[in-house]
């Protein structure tokens, strides 16, 4: 298939609808100037029929009247002759065409006093323009004035007019293919510059800008393309950072899987070879247990947030009072508060309610304290309930050692953790905690932001719906 580029497509457009246009104008223009010229002449001959029948009101005529009328139609070269009531010609200029007579019906129309008007005729050796004039004497019919006139005149102008309007159309169609060339190329250059904006996103080259200062259908696109390409960098980049993350959590998870489970081998080794004292057991049996909940913690949290993500949980919203669920918490991560030398205290009025799935609460609310008792040493923790409009306000405050705001930009991310150092922690050490406690919060349509200042603890605030919102 022939391929023709987009510069000759439109140039090819743009001259096919002005020729079109010409063609159609001419033609209608020269139709229009060749009606008019005829319907001039009928009408002037008409009056000169007017004038010299009128000369007849007083029943005679002296013939030596009409000459001048001979000698004025001459100029404008036309002729005429009079015919009596029995269409016998009694005034007939030399050189008057032989076939003089009218037709039956023209007659009869002459007759009734109507005036016979026919621009173009060929009954004569030239086409000609004719007019005739019944001559009515007292109201009785006399006879007619005849005048013709050759339309080679009209003919003549008409051409005339066509070919001034063909240099017209000359002149305007070389004016109008430059002009059109022109634009063309100004679009096709934009297009140009949009296709190779498109070769250096395809070979991943994001760092694209293009003008979009016209505000046609092309500048919208190179914005457009402008914003998709930022917004692919953008992608990039995060997907570039969650990489980073990955390999670190991967070996961080290696190294916790890998720490319990050598311990685990050693302790094992020992009590089948015997080597391990009898009054050593009960604690390596400890130890043990310790390690592998360890390690399930690991594949929990991980296997909880691929759940989340991928909304293969359902929630079962119920009206839970909140004393009962920070009670809850506190009673499952008291001695954890305690080994840390932690206070957790419980601020909220009896009726205050969350509307939640139970279950998810407690897990949201154990992993935010969890962070708050890991980040804080011989502090307070406080747990605290507030009736919202429409909606129940939870914070959980610490006077821990705070986040910097690089790291609470970043602290909602799977696998980001805000202390590096602290993997061998027991609590939140994977760095999937908080992405878990966000993705939760929001399928119970709610929001969670957190207010932090370094070396002054962190104050983590959930708004959760009292009833379901409407779609």
């Amino acid at each position: 298939m022939m391929k023709i580029k987009y510069l000759y497509q439109l140039l090819l457009s743009h001259i096919s609808i002005l020729i079109l246009a010409f063609v159609i104008i001419i033609s209608l223009f020269s139709h229009f100037v060749k009606e008019f010229a005829y319907q001039n002449k009928v009408e002037e001959l008409t009056s000169y029929a007017v004038q010299i029948a009128n000369e007849f009101q007083g029943g005679q005529i002296d013939m030596h009247r009409l000459y001048p009328y001979q000698d004025l139609l001459s100029t404008r070269k036309t002729q005429f002759m009079l015919f009596d009531e029995k269409q016998r010609p009694y005034f007939m200029p030399e050189g008057f065409p032989p076939r003089e007579k009218l037709k039956k019906s023209e007659w009869s129309k002459l007759k009734k006093g109507q005036t016979v008007m026919i621009r173009a005729d060929g009954r004569f050796d030239d086409e000609v323009s004719l007019v005739a004039q019944p001559i009515y004497v007292q109201n009785e019919f006399k006879g007619a004035v005849l005048l013709i006139s050759p339309i080679s005149g009209v003919e003549q102008m008409v051409n005339q007019v066509n070919l001034y309007m063909f240099y017209a159309v000359i002149s305007t169609l070389a004016i109008s293919i430059l002009v059109s060339w022109l634009l063309s190329k100004f679009h096709v250059k934009r297009i140009e510059k949009l296709r190779e904006a498109t070769d250096k996103v395809a070979s991943g080259d994001y760092d694209i800008h293009l003008e979009s200062s016209y505000g046609d259908e092309i500048g919208v696109l190179a914005s457009d393309f402008t914003i998709m390409a930022k917004k692919l960098k953008q992608s990039r980049d995060e997907i570039d950072r969650l990489e980073k993350r990955r390999r670190q959590f991967i070996a961080d998870v290696s190294h916790e899987l890998k720490t319990p489970l050598t311990t685990i081998n050693g302790l094992v080794e020992g009590l089948n070879s015997h080597t391990i004292p009898d009054d050593k057991k009960e604690k390596c049996f400890s130890l043990i247990s310790e390690e592998t909940k360890r390690m399930l913690r690991l594949v929990k949290e991980n296997l909880d947030y691929e759940k989340i993500r991928s909304q293969q949980i359902t929630l079962n919203k119920l009206d839970v009072p909140l004393i009962e669920v920070f009670e809850i918490v506190k009673e499952h991560l008291e001695q954890q508060a305690e080994e840390k030398q932690n206070k957790l205290t419980i601020q909220v009025e009896d009726h205050v309610i969350v509307h939640a799935d139970y279950d998810r609460l407690i897990q949201i609310l154990v992993n935010m304290t969890k962070n708050s008792i890991q980040f804080t040493q011989n502090g307070n923790i406080w747990l605290r309930g507030i009736e919202g409009y429409k909606e129940t306000i939870i914070e959980i405050e610490d006077t821990g050692v705070g986040i910097s705001k690089e790291d609470i930009e970043h602290i909602w991310e799977r696998f980001y953790k805000a202390d590096i150092s602290r993997t061998n922690t027991a609590y939140g050490e994977y760095g999937l905690g908080l992405s878990i406690v966000k993705q939760l919060v929001e399928m119970h349509q709610g929001t969670v932001e957190i207010k932090s200042e370094e070396g002054k603890g962190t104050t983590f605030i959930i708004r959760l719906p009292l009833t379901a919102k409407q779609p």
